[in-house]
């Protein structure tokens, strides 16, 4: 189908377009943007007025649930909840149930995500069998199929030893490693460790989980010849992300995220046990979700994630220790990241790129004939846009959102911005009229 959308503002943080443009789609792809041909005959046109068209998001963390959890979230239900959310393409963690450690497991849910013709999904593979911490996968063999680097989801490897021949092995192919940086003994907890979880008797995480996690990743990354490219998902404190820092300045190859719940939440707004507030990494006081805003304003976080992991009401409604951890929350992803850039008094541009241009260097070359196309417009690059109004507040009603999820502690927050149109390889695969 050709389509025009007209008399938007076109902003594209990887080229540094701002302007006012039309931008046509023809068989998929991007055919231009700006002049348009005269003998350019739309079958649709999407009227932008005063709205923004920009690269679909690309979110680096969403949990689908599917295979294994259906009882919470489906490819067909989640996949709507992000392209209503305006995320054109996701990375998921390979935790579901039975584990992406097989081929045919990745070729089956990237056949299923096709054929629905919604967000694009980029799986990660488990680094160890079952994610075991023990035994390494085939890697070789998962990237054939489809999955763009190798992670162990919340399960932190045990074994130095197996993590250290894990990195080797991953730098010796040119894979990249995702991690969460949280040791296992330390991260037992079901709340930041501070004042608040010792008034409420729960047991804390502390910091050190965090830092004692990446000290000793970046050490063996030092030892590692050649180097191993190493990404850290969902970084908590202020005192991770001055490791980070750090190691970026030493020119270490990580990169990193952060969720809109460590962003904007902190651990008094988990008031009198909502089990809404029950999360992973847990929420941190303020000067850490300060450090974070910071670092993501300044580019030492490279990308800002939904961290979206439907939780049926049956594991959510229980007392917090024992509530399951997740949130709802790639339908806001959007939105909260406005908000973050209104309050620290940023542009559009430096709100859009941690879910565009961010993600997409992250990603890299294993995006391989899509590294020109995702996470940004281009001329002949594949059309994943996204269209939105930026002076449209709503409020969040978990009733009406798309997840299968429907606990979220943005309840009853209002989001600035609302989605018009989302389209993914030209196809329009969410429009509001």
């Amino acid at each position: 189908m050709k389509i025009l959308i007209k008399n938007g503002r076109v902003i594209d943080p990887a080229s540094g377009r701002d302007e006012m443009a039309d931008v046509a789609i023809a068989a998929g792809r991007i055919i231009a943007i700006g002049k348009v041909a005269a003998d350019f005959h739309p079958a649709r046109t999407i009227d932008a007025t005063g709205c923004i068209v920009a690269p679909g998001l690309v979110d680096l963390g969403v949990r689908l649930k599917e295979p294994g959890q259906e009882h919470a979230g489906t490819l067909e239900s989640e996949t709507a909840a992000a392209v209503a959310g305006g995320v054109t393409a996701l990375v998921c963690p390979p935790d579901t149930e039975p584990v992406l450690d097989e081929p045919g497991l990745v070729d089956m849910l990237k056949f299923r995500a096709e054929k629905l013709h919604r967000s694009r999904v980029f799986p990660l593979g488990a680094l160890t069998r079952g994610l075991q911490g023990e035994v390494l996968t085939e890697m070789a063999e998962l990237t054939e199929a489809g999955c763009v680097g190798f992670g162990q989801a919340e399960v932190p490897i045990q074994n130095t030893q197996v993590l250290l021949r894990a990195l080797q092995y991953a730098a010796t192919f040119g894979y990249t490693v995702w991690l969460r940086p949280q040791d296992l003994w330390l991260g037992k907890g079901v709340a930041a460790s501070g004042p608040l979880a010792t008034r409420l008797g729960l047991s804390g995480v502390p910091t050190a989980a965090e830092t004692i996690a990446l000290h000793t990743l970046f050490e063996l990354m030092r030892g590692i010849k050649g180097g191993v490219r190493v990404h850290l998902c969902r970084l908590s404190s202020a005192a991770g992300v001055a490791l980070v820092r750090e190691a970026k300045a030493e020119g270490l190859p990580v990169s990193c995220d952060v969720s809109v719940h460590n962003l904007h939440l902190t651990d008094v707004d988990i008031g009198f046990y909502d089990s809404r507030f029950r999360l992973q990494p847990p929420l941190r006081q303020q000067r850490d979700r300060d450090a974070l805003r910071a670092a993501l304003a300044d580019g030492t976080i490279d990308a800002l994630v939904s961290d979206h992991n439907p939780v049926d009401s049956d594991a959510k409604t229980l007392p917090f220790a024992e509530a399951e951890p997740g949130a709802t929350a790639v339908e806001l992803l959007l939105g909260l990241a406005c908000s973050w850039a209104q309050q620290e008094g940023l542009g559009l541009v430096q709100a859009l790129a941690p879910l565009t241009q961010g993600p997409q260097r992250v990603l890299g070359a294993s995006l391989g004939t899509l590294q020109a196309s995702v996470g940004q417009l281009a001329v002949g690059g594949a059309a994943d846009v996204l269209v939105f109004h930026p002076d449209a507040p709503w409020v969040v009603k978990p009733a009406a959102l798309r997840s299968q999820g429907k606990h979220t502690p943005f309840e009853g927050h209002e989001m600035p911005v609302s989605v018009r149109a989302t389209l993914v390889a030209g196809q329009i695969a969410h429009l509001v009229e």
